[in-house]
């Protein structure tokens, strides 16, 4: 992945900074390698180690060594944590706690995010969205994909809007609906490895 101007926090030096702090900043219990954090961003480790040095230099973040690794998290310490989240929260917050929220409910297959949210993290360029779309496949209790839907919005300060459909017609290319959102920029949500 390309790194790109950061669209939906432009006060952010580039999208790849602002998924690397949606990482630890969002998760201030993780603690990630510099392989690991590379991994989840989707960048090559010269560009993480970049990021990094810089952000552990200006303090936002912090890491020690544990034998050959090094350990990067949040810096819980940092005067301006609080309001950095909430910037970080704002625009990259749906990828990064979507899975978390998602991941205890069974019955999801596959999870993506769509619509203009998607686009502006992927990197087109357009007006800021006014919510996120999410569309799940499977067959999950509703009662619980909806609950999601309003914890994550509360979260992100966006409206989570989340469309249900089932594999059959996740398949299916003559429906219109599959046949859009398929042709258009899709964030798969990471479920984890057990489904």
């Amino acid at each position: 992945m390309k790194s790109s101007s950061a669209l939906l926090s432009p006060i952010l030096r580039s999208d790849t900074q602002g998924r690397l702090l949606a990482e630890l900043v969002l998760h201030p219990d993780r603690e990630l390698t510099l392989a690991q954090l590379a991994t989840r961003v989707g960048v090559a480790s010269p560009t993480i180690l970049r990021d990094v040095n810089r952000l552990v230099t200006g303090g936002i973040l912090k890491d020690r060594r544990l034998g050959r690794a090094r350990l990067v998290s949040a810096n819980p310490e940092y005067p301006m944590a609080r309001p950095l989240g909430e910037i970080v929260l704002y625009g990259y917050g749906p990828a990064a706690v979507l899975p978390e929220l998602l991941r205890p409910i069974s019955g999801i297959t596959e999870a993506f995010i769509y619509g203009s949210w998607a686009e502006r993290y992927l990197g087109t360029p357009g007006k800021n969205p006014a919510d996120v779309d999410v569309l799940i496949i499977g067959s999950p209790k509703r009662a619980e994909v909806y609950d999601a839907a309003r914890r994550a919005t509360k979260m992100v300060g966006r409206e989570v809007n989340i469309n249900i459909t089932d594999p059959e017609r996740w398949a299916r290319s003559d429906d219109g609906f599959v046949r859009t959102v398929q042709s258009r920029a899709l964030i798969p949500i990471e479920l984890g490895e057990s489904r």
